[in-house]
C-alpha cells in the first residue's frame, strides 16, 4: 500500500515491486533519494552522509555477496554470515524475521528464506533474492536493495 505522505524535495523513499506474470513472481526493491528534487544515480554524490552510508552498505553488502556466496553454501549458512556482516558494520536488519531474501518460484506458497533452519543450498534452487533491508541504529531511515541472483557454472550472477 502506497503512503499518502507527499515526497519532499529533500527525502528518501523505497519502492518494493513484486511484478507477477503468468503466475511467475519477480521482485525489484530499491531506496531512492531525492536531493533538490532530484534523484540521484551516484550514491558517491549523494550530500546526507547517513543516507550515502546506508545506500553504500547497501552495494557492499551485494558485492560481499558475490564474493562469498558458493552453489554448496546454505541459506542458513548466508543468513548468518550476512546478519554477523550487517552488525559489524553497524547497521541493524529491519526485517522482523532477520531473513534476507527468498527463492523466486512459481508459487509464492513455496518461496524458502535465507533465513536460520533452511539447510537448502543455494544451487537447490534456480533463482533467489537478494534483499537486505538496514538501518542505522536510532535512525529514522532504512535502505533496501533487492536483486535477483542465479548460479552459472558454479559462478554467482546477477540477473
Amino acid at each position: 500500500m502506497a503512503s499518502d505522505r507527499t515526497i519532499q524535495e529533500n527525502d528518501i523513499i523505497t519502492i518494493d515491486l513484486s511484478p507477477q506474470r503468468d503466475n511467475i513472481w519477480g521482485d525489484y526493491a530499491r531506496t531512492l533519494v531525492i536531493e533538490n528534487g532530484i534523484v540521484l544515480d551516484e550514491i558517491d554524490g549523494i550530500k546526507k552522509d547517513e543516507w550515502r552510508n546506508g545506500l553504500q552498505m547497501e552495494a557492499y553488502l551485494h558485492k560481499t555477496l558475490m564474493d562469498v556466496a558458493m552453489p554448496d553454501m546454505t541459506f542458513e549458512e548466508l543468513y548468518y554470515f550476512m546478519n554477523d556482516l550487517i552488525v559489524k558494520k553497524g547497521f541493524l536488519n529491519l526485517d522482523f524475521l532477520g531473513n534476507l531474501g527468498h527463492s523466486i518460484v512459481k508459487n509464492k506458497n513455496d518461496r524458502v528464506y535465507i533465513e536460520k533452519g533452511n539447510y537448502s543450498r543455494l544451487s537447490d534452487v534456480e533463482m533467489f533474492t537478494f534483499e537486505p533491508h538496514i538501518s542505522i541504529p536510532d535512525s529514522q531511515y532504512g535502505y533496501k536493495r533487492e536483486d535477483i541472483y542465479y548460479f552459472k557454472n558454479d559462478k554467482l550472477m546477477k540477473l
